[in-house]
Formats: C-alpha cells, structure tokens, sequence
C-alpha cells in the first residue's frame, strides 16, 4: 500500500532531505513552504501523515498549529507530527490540544523520524 505525506517546513534543505528519503521509503511527498501551500495540498490530496514546523516565517508566527487545528478539525484520519526547533512546554501542550500525535524536538535524525512515521501510519492499517 502507498502512503501520502505532506511534509510542511519553510526550508528548503529540510524539505530535500526528507522528500529524497522519505520517496526512498515508498511514500508519495509533497512538500509547502507556507499555510497556504499546505492548505491547498490538504484541499487536494488525501494524506497518511503530515509532518509540520511550527514557524513557517521569519517572524515568531505559529502557522502550525493553524495547520494542526485544520487537519484535526476536517481530516481527522490524517496522522501528524510536529517537527520543531522553537518547542517549548506551552507549544508542546497547545499541539496536543489541536490533536498532534508526536511533538518531535528538530534536529532529528531520519531513520529516527521515519520509525516514528511508520509507528503511526502502522497503528491506523
């Protein structure tokens, strides 16, 4: 079985890297670099698991947790993650509130990272 994911990181390097090995794994990924690029992919595509950052900006925004709230409000079978560099107890405690199945603390290794995807998406075959 294939599985879509939606990788949501305003880096460049970061979207590569986990694109190239994650479709090294089988998955179908897509990538956004904004909200609006993530939501219009959410509106089109039907995704396994969407990993997210927190900051999409270069401002102290928090566009994933928007993106959390829109998933688990309207996609409620999709599995997430939140993959972060700017985590704390607070963010931690408002992505569990908009539903997120793992907080992760950036950086993070892949072969980490992609048990950890393949722990979710196993839970929900």
């Amino acid at each position: 079985m294939s599985y879509r994911m939606l990788v949501v990181d305003d880096q460049p390097p970061i979207l590569f890297a986990m694109k190239e090995y994650f479709a090294g794994q089988g998955f179908e990924v897509d990538c956004a670099r904004e909200k609006e690029e993530a939501e219009a992919l959410l509106s089109n595509f039907t995704y396994s698991i969407v990993i997210v950052d927190l900051r999409l900006t270069a401002f102290n925004g928090a566009d994933g947790l928007e993106i959390l709230g829109r998933i688990a409000a309207q996609y409620p079978k999709t599995r997430t993650i939140m993959l972060t560099a700017h985590g704390s107890p607070e963010i931690e405690q408002e992505a569990r509130r908009r539903a997120v199945d793992v907080f992760l603390h950036k950086p993070k290794p892949l072969a980490e990272l992609a048990q950890i995807v393949v722990g979710l998406i196993g839970s929900e075959a």
